[in-house]
């Protein structure tokens, strides 16, 4: 039952932002305890010293994330590197 509850609630929210219509939960979370069958919903407030969506943002370019699952991997002594480096020039 929880994934078709997801599944609409997320529905329903790109129809909401895609029409233009309704009360969308920008700036709110919305939370689920299956066990005691509640949704609860949690006010957020934009961090102003966010690197990413604060005022004055330092990570730019999410051009890393365009390669997808593959932007990461993972290296036979277990430490990750991003997509296309080369641990050998890395090294030294």
């Amino acid at each position: 039952m929880l994934p078709g509850v997801i599944g609409l609630v997320q529905a329903t929210e790109a129809v909401k932002i895609l029409l233009g219509i309704g009360d969308k939960l920008v700036g709110r979370l919305l939370t689920y305890d299956a066990l005691g069958m509640r949704f609860r919903e949690v006010k957020l407030r934009r961090d102003p010293n966010c690197p990413l969506c604060g005022t004055s943002p330092t990570i730019k370019d999410l051009s890393i994330h365009h390669a997808g699952a593959g932007a990461c991997e993972a290296t036979p002594n277990g430490q990750a590197e991003a997509a296309g480096t080369d641990p050998a020039k890395a090294s030294g």
